[in-house]
């Protein structure tokens, strides 16, 4: 599932703290939320009328069922993940799906990891199912994804990447616009508290839809097919490219423009408009890194030698998929298309498959969404070989170019080289703090400029600069939660107490999801000897977050962050 916006974590003890960019906060929900079943629009049945054929053939890709309604696709199954001792199960219960996870008190004897139990009513999938599934479940208008993913190639239940080998149930990932839009159609627009919270469903319908490659039918069919309809094919280069690489181009960092968002693209738009995205100019090689499709084929010999002739659908037709008894045939037949001389009539006469030489299927190493297909071409794919990371040095590793071409300035640059210093590079930062600081902290510059020049220039050890950029970004989003975070740690470090607890009750209250937050608020309700208020909000952290290591050890033993304050200082001290 594309990059999420980052939040921070952070260890706040009163007067010190430690600040850092980490991946956001994910929640699992304990309580099932009851409600009928959730149903989603199916607009796309008007074009039927007059593409029966395409509309019959689209219905089965599986662009066409990247999401919808859980029970349409329900995968039921288990399994037990050892590392943490806990057991998921998804299954259908009175018509709806759920989800149910537990682990047993002998399992877990120590303190850090207790009995679990609970589940969570499903209501909506992501995942066409040809590579994987998974689920979404609301939490009081708050929309998150499970933890766990169904894997096709192993016809298995497994944890979401990164989870492997975690030693406690992870809280699920908060369920972002910009991500729900390679996913679905009609996705709605967040409110403005939290990038998660929807006022109804997240979105209308399921799959992409007609409208995401075609846009907004409605002259169209008002006028019997004779209306204006949107034909990719027909666009100006670059924004025939964009209908196809909004969904396929990733990248190692991606800078929005001010006051845009993925959500926004519309067929016909150039999403360079939209936004940037960057790529480390010295890649480590061998196909193996899960890029995006576009960003492989751009590096190919055939798009180098085609130019803006080739493009996707050169090689995909976008209103269907061959069979798999087709899929060989149908794709040699596009390679020969360009590669017409005679001697590739018989090359490899004994292997028809082109891409098995050309095109290897890669094992990814990285978390990001799987590249099954290495859209690289290359005439002689090194099996092992490429540029290998013990080659690179720190600068090369750090240097960023714009993917395309795309025009970039010192904001995005700059802003594209904060998200990697998030990722704890150093030099990144330097570079990012140099960029950044030329710009207004205020608009235009935008939000995420004040956000991340705070992020900056607090880990270099200015708190005062660090605090007025967190403080022009609040003017701007009073919920920006990066924001309201690490102000909150800088006033708890000047003995501004109360202005950090509003900080931080802001930023819980918008989502209980956020773990580190709340344990931070509680643990200074706590010291000031607001006990029975530090154990409402630790139990209301539970809720959302049940088997998090800090918070049983807080509850449980008074111990957070290196200090102790005891929920009920009658109980002896362990």
């Amino acid at each position: 599932m594309p990059t999420f916006r980052r939040v921070i974590a952070f260890a706040l003890i009163a007067i010190a703290a430690s600040v850092l960019y980490v991946d956001a906060p994910r929640v699992a929900v304990v309580h099932a939320t009851p409600g009928s079943r959730a149903t989603l629009e199916n607009p796309d049945a008007a074009c039927a009328a007059c593409h029966q054929t395409i509309y019959d053939k689209y219905r089965q890709t599986g662009m066409a069922r990247g999401s919808g309604v859980a029970m349409d696709g329900l995968i039921a199954g288990g399994f037990h993940h050892a590392p943490s001792g806990v057991d998921y199960r998804v299954f259908e219960r009175d018509g709806a799906a759920w989800m149910s996870y537990s682990r047993p008190a002998k399992a877990a004897p120590d303190t850090a990891r207790g009995a679990l139990e609970g589940e969570r009513r499903v209501e909506f999938y992501v995942g066409s199912g040809h590579r994987g599934r998974t689920y979404l479940f609301n939490e009081s208008g708050r929309w998150y994804e499970l933890p766990i993913n169904y894997y096709t190639r192993r016809a298995a239940w497994d944890m979401a990447p990164a989870f492997d080998n975690v030693t406690a149930m992870p809280a699920p990932l908060p369920v972002d616009p910009n991500c729900l839009h390679c996913h679905a159609t009609d996705v709605q627009a967040s409110l403005q508290d939290a990038r998660n919270h929807y006022a109804a469903a997240p979105f209308r319908q399921g799959g992409i839809g007609c409208s995401a490659c075609h846009g907004d039918p409605t002259r169209h069919l008002a006028d019997k097919g004779h209306g204006p309809i949107v034909n990719p094919g027909k666009l100006p280069v670059a924004e025939r490219d964009s209908a196809c690489i909004q969904c396929h181009l990733e990248g190692d960092a991606v800078v929005y423009r001010p006051g845009r968002s993925l959500a926004q693209f519309r067929p016909g738009d150039k999403l360079s408009d939209i936004a940037v995205y960057f790529v480390r100019a010295s890649e480590p090689g061998d196909g193996r890194r899960a890029t995006s499709q576009y960003e492989a084929l751009l590096r190919s010999a055939c798009k180098r030698a085609s130019g803006d002739k080739l493009t996707c659908t050169t090689c995909h037709d976008p209103h269907s998929a061959p069979s798999a008894a087709e899929r060989v045939s149908y794709f040699r037949a596009r390679c020969l298309a360009c590669h017409t001389e005679s001697a590739m009539a018989t090359h490899h006469s004994e292997q028809q498959d082109c891409a098995t030489c050309h095109m290897p299927t890669r094992k990814t190493v990285d978390i990001s969404h799987e590249q099954v297909t290495d859209h690289d071409i290359e005439a002689r794919p090194a099996s092992q070989g490429g540029l290998q990371l013990a080659t690179l040095g720190a600068n090369d590793m750090s240097k960023l170019v714009a993917v395309g071409g795309f025009e970039a300035g010192d904001r995005e640059t700059g802003l594209a080289y904060a998200q990697l210093a998030g990722h704890g590079d150093r030099a990144a930062a330097r570079t990012a703090l140099g960029l950044l600081s030329k710009l207004p902290a205020r608009a235009p510059a935008g939000v995420d400029v004040a956000v991340r020049l705070g992020y900056l220039e607090q880990i270099s050890g200015d708190a005062g600069k660090a605090a007025a950029s967190y403080k022009s970004a609040l003017e701007t989003d009073p919920w920006e939660p990066t924001a309201l975070a690490n102000l909150a740690v800088l006033d708890a470090g000047s003995g501004r107490v109360p202005e950090a607890i509003n900080l931080l009750q802001r930023l819980v209250d918008a989502d209980p999801s956020r773990t580190a937050a709340g344990l931070n608020l509680a643990f200074i309700e706590c010291s000031l000897d607001r006990r029975e208020k530090a154990a409402a909000l630790l139990e209301r952290l539970r809720r959302s977050n049940p088997d998090d290591p800090q918070l049983r050890r807080f509850a449980d033993t008074g111990e957070y962050a290196g200090q102790r304050c005891l929920l009920n200082p009658q109980l002896p001290k362990k």
